[in-house]
């Protein structure tokens, strides 16, 4: 009896996935750029963009936000850069190049710079934009008519990762997957109070709720800044959103297992709060979704358990694939991501018991 109890585990997991309300598998939370609706009036938007070398795609984020509209402010805030990031921003019109000074004890790279930024903001709402990420033309009306349909005062988008090699895209859209696993997206978007989250990449948010929310010297620590914003923005009462659009599009080049490793394990132990406790019980359930399904097919007595857990498994997945245009046939190494990523988790946590809390942009942040 025990042991059917325990058969039954991962197929009661994914079938359970599939079924829940909130649907974490699902794509419908999404905008797309409309390049026919020409260009908007944006004179209530300033963007802040943090960059520390980015002279390699910068000039393509600014050009991306030319398309946009006019009225457009753009406050670029070179965070220190020993390449020609500043020179390359100050080529552009209606952008501003503010020269960050160096970072202080106790704040992460990113929200120091977006710290200086905030005093050249005097617009009623601010767009936080990454250096490395282009907007397609029409994004951002769409992404503000949508904000203000929905009357939001908080809303981002997950920007669409480059696939241009295999690691890219078995690990990629599986992170994503992942991503909306951990935060439901309809949970976030709703009421709820313990969920909340964005992506930093693209965020749209009403400038008051931003200041009264405390950012960004309430969070100068956090290395999850984007669902650390969301969650003080929500928490202060305001309403948030978060969605995937094909629109905001990545820059960065991944390309190895190595680069997406770093860019995983720079916050994976993070995400655990540090916690070795979570960090086991995430092994173990990884175990049980992934692996128990491949054991239980070589069984005589309960393979058409493992057989129901590894086809929902797969159903769970195939939205995802959908949306990024990519064979369904991928789906078939989600397990192999699954280990991968469990592994960067690891690879993360060991790093912290060795005294780094995390390494980005040639920056080290101790524990």
């Amino acid at each position: 009896m025990l042991g059917w109890i325990a058969a039954s585990i991962p197929a009661v997991m994914w079938v359970g996935l599939l079924l829940v309300p909130w649907r974490p598998w699902s794509t419908r939370e999404r905008i797309e750029a409309d390049p026919q609706a020409g260009l908007a009036d944006l004179g209530e938007i300033t963007v802040l963009i943090p960059a520390r070398n980015e002279a390699d795609v910068i000039g393509l984020t600014l050009a991306g936000l030319q398309t946009q509209g006019t009225g457009l402010q753009v406050v670029v805030i070179d965070d220190q850069s020993s390449d020609a990031t500043a020179q390359i921003a100050a080529s552009f019109p209606n952008t501003r190049v503010v020269s960050g000074q160096p970072l202080p004890e106790g704040w992460a790279g990113k929200l120091w710079a977006l710290e200086q930024g905030k005093a050249h903001v005097h617009t009623p709402m601010t767009l936080l934009l990454d250096a490395d990420i282009q907007l397609q033309p029409g994004l951002l009306a769409a992404l503000l008519a949508h904000k203000r349909h929905d009357n939001r005062q908080f809303v981002s988008l997950m920007a669409d990762l480059r696939r241009t090699s295999f690691w890219d895209r078995l690990l990629l859209p599986a992170f994503v997957y992942y991503f909306k696993l951990l935060y439901p997206f309809a949970l976030s978007n709703s009421s709820f109070r313990h969920v909340a989250a964005a992506a930093g990449g693209c965020i749209l948010v009403d400038t008051e709720a931003l200041q009264r929310a405390g950012a960004f010297a309430s969070l100068r620590h956090a290395l999850i800044d984007d669902c650390t914003l969301a969650r003080q923005v929500k928490n202060a009462g305001y309403r948030i959103w978060l969605g995937l659009s094909r629109s905001v599009v990545s820059l960065r080049p991944y390309g190895t297992l190595r680069s997406i490793h770093d860019m995983v394990a720079r916050s994976a132990f993070t995400q655990l709060g540090y916690s070795t406790l979570l960090l086991l019980v995430v092994t173990a359930l990884f175990g049980l979704a992934y692996g128990l399904p491949f054991l239980l097919l070589g069984s005589a007595h309960a393979w058409r358990l493992g057989l129901i857990a590894w086809v929902a498994m797969m159903l769970s997945y195939l939205p995802m694939l959908r949306y990024y245009r990519m064979p369904l046939a991928w789906a078939l190494l989600l397990p192999v991501s699954a280990v991968l990523y469990l592994g960067m988790t690891w690879s993360s946590a060991i790093r912290y018991w060795r005294g780094v809390r995390s390494r980005w942009k040639d920056r080290t942040y101790s524990t």
